[in-house]
């Protein structure tokens, strides 16, 4: 039987780029019969405004630095979207062809925010992504899936992005250790210990 591992995720995360990358990584070399299911947490409506890019671009540099990554490269402030809500629309829709697609969406939109510099709240670039995977152009307006992603995510007390969950067992961004200095600064290891408590429990099923 397919074990599930949700994750509520919202594209414009940093650590939920690195942190869905590893975790796919690892149930991959496993050949493991595990699904990753993306679900949406977007923090725009958590904190009822979009992040500010430049904050970003700083936890950016320091993640780089300290985990000597390159999932990063081509981030540009000026690419920064407006709002994921239709980004989310077409990952929503991608999960209802199937599965793969799911996955697949879900990673390409993070990679086009961080990777590529290209803003996902742009129609023409949603369109050109969802007519790669012959899905229809994503709307602005939230689908309910979404919207149940959300409520869904608040009644099971999501506290972040990324939150992973296997049944009622929840791992917290648990591929990252992320702490600050005592002068406020954001300090970020891997945590080998966290991942392998998250594949192991879905693994066990």
């Amino acid at each position: 039987m397919t074990r599930i591992i949700e994750v509520f995720a919202d594209i414009t995360c940093p650590f939920t780029h690195i942190g869905l990358k590893i975790v796919r990584a690892e149930i991959a070399a496993l050949d493991a019969d595990i699904d990753l299911r993306v679900r949406a947490w977007p923090l725009e409506w958590v904190n009822d405004s979009m992040a500010d890019p430049v904050a970003i671009d700083g936890k950016i540099r320091l993640i780089t630095e300290q985990l000597a990554v390159d999932d990063f490269r081509g981030f540009a402030v000026d690419a920064w979207p407006r709002t994921t809500i239709p980004a989310l629309n077409l990952a929503a829709s991608a999960y209802d062809k199937d599965q793969p697609t799911g996955l697949a969406v879900s990673l390409r939109l993070r990679a086009l925010v961080f990777e590529h510099g290209r803003d996902v709240s742009d129609p023409a670039v949603l369109s050109e992504l969802a007519a790669e995977f012959g899905l229809p152009a994503p709307g602005s307006e939230p689908l309910d899936s979404v919207r149940n992603d959300y409520e869904d995510g608040k009644a099971r007390g999501v506290r972040g992005s990324p939150d992973f969950f296997v049944g009622d067992d929840e791992f917290f961004c648990p591929s990252l250790d992320l702490g600050h200095d005592e002068h406020g600064t954001l300090v970020s290891s891997f945590d080998t210990d966290g991942l392998r408590q998250l594949i192991a429990t879905a693994a066990s099923g």
